[in-house]
């Protein structure tokens, strides 16, 4: 098992990579805890909720709204809980992503934490303390910031996903590799057999390497005031199509990462070489690397991107590994650069 400290202003939060979902009692008291995970997981792992007070909600992008939390805040009334409550997410972003935002506005803010069962919450959605719901067709248009006491990342839980959610996670590994660590791309090119096998000591090494990255933005810039915004490499453009065609947020990102290399190069700002290396392992791992053809659609969604300001919206682009920058570009030059690619 290997640990990562966040350390933030306000809040220090571990996270735990290699550790069990059955460990959770070794950092906090069961009789405090009360557990909201979804049908898929509360099924495959029914034994290990055995005596613990459970929550179990849907699954998928859809369930991510108020009337999910609503439904939650009901169970939590019925079930006693108070300021003494931890609340404990177990599963993917979307459990995450709703049982942190729970915790932090029930009786105004309780204790909580994740056990997180997939490789795309491993290293992006449980970690660094965003958590929040969709709204009127926008992703996560509503929410807060606010730190889980700790974080699983349970490598062993990795085995039940379909191939489709590791190579979803694998994008946003990718990601952390162009913007922070390019040593991540040469390890998942040289190490496609042990990703395809699963391969538990190396998922942890390249996991851990993966959560680092992040862990350090989001310790100098919790709020994403600046550095932070970094993370959103591939997001911009990746967002707009998770939400208009039927792609998993991996893979949307991972043609969203594409449009942002194509832009960067337009620009000057990167050698083609690049751009081929990065799209040739999205490409590996079987990650799509094609807009889809309605553009404007995409960009129709795009407008409403909760990173537009007055003066542009941040777009990501890339000046080299391990060289991001934040670029302020209007709606328009985004779409001609966009259908010019």
């Amino acid at each position: 098992m290997k640990t990562i400290t966040l350390n933030t202003k306000d809040h220090i939060s571990n996270i735990f990579i290699g550790e069990k979902f059955e460990n959770f009692r070794d950092y906090v008291d069961p009789e405090r805890v009360i557990i909201v995970t979804d049908k898929n997981v509360f099924k495959l792992y029914k034994d290990r909720f055995e005596g613990l007070k459970t929550i179990v909600i849907g699954t998928g992008e859809d369930i991510k709204s108020f009337k999910t939390v609503e439904y939650i805040i009901e169970k939590l009334i019925e079930l006693k809980a108070d300021r003494n409550t931890f609340l404990l997410g177990v599963g993917g972003g979307v459990v995450t992503d709703i049982a942190g935002f729970v915790a932090s506005i029930y009786l105004r803010g309780i204790e909580f934490g994740f056990v997180s069962t997939t490789l795309l919450s491993q290293v992006d959605a449980s970690v660094g303390g965003k958590n929040g719901v969709n709204f009127s067709g926008l992703k996560n248009i509503v929410g807060v910031f606010s730190q889980p006491k700790f974080v699983f990342c349970d490598i062993s839980m990795l085995k039940t996903l379909p191939e489709r959610e590791i190579r979803s996670g694998l994008a946003e590994i990718i990601k952390h590799g162009v913007i922070g660590d390019p040593e991540i791309l040469e390890q998942l090119d040289k190490e496609y057999e042990k990703i395809k096998s699963l391969d538990q000591k190396f998922l942890e090494k390249i996991i851990y390497n993966s959560v680092s990255v992040k862990s350090k933005i989001v310790s100098i810039d919790e709020r994403e005031s600046g550095q932070r915004k970094i993370l959103n490499f591939g997001h911009t453009i990746g967002h707009a199509i998770e939400l208009t065609e039927d792609l998993t947020h991996g893979e949307a990102i991972g043609i969203g990462m594409v449009v942002a290399l194509g832009i960067s190069i337009e620009k000057c700002y990167i050698d083609p070489n690049v751009f081929i290396q990065i799209e040739k392992l999205l490409k590996k791992y079987g990650l799509p690397t094609e807009l889809p053809k309605d553009i404007d659609k995409v960009m129709k969604v795009i407008s409403f991107d909760k990173k537009n300001e007055k003066d542009g919206l941040n777009f990501i682009l890339i000046k080299g590994l391990r060289e991001p920058v934040i670029e302020k570009m209007d709606l328009d030059e985004i779409a001609k650069l966009i259908k010019k690619k």
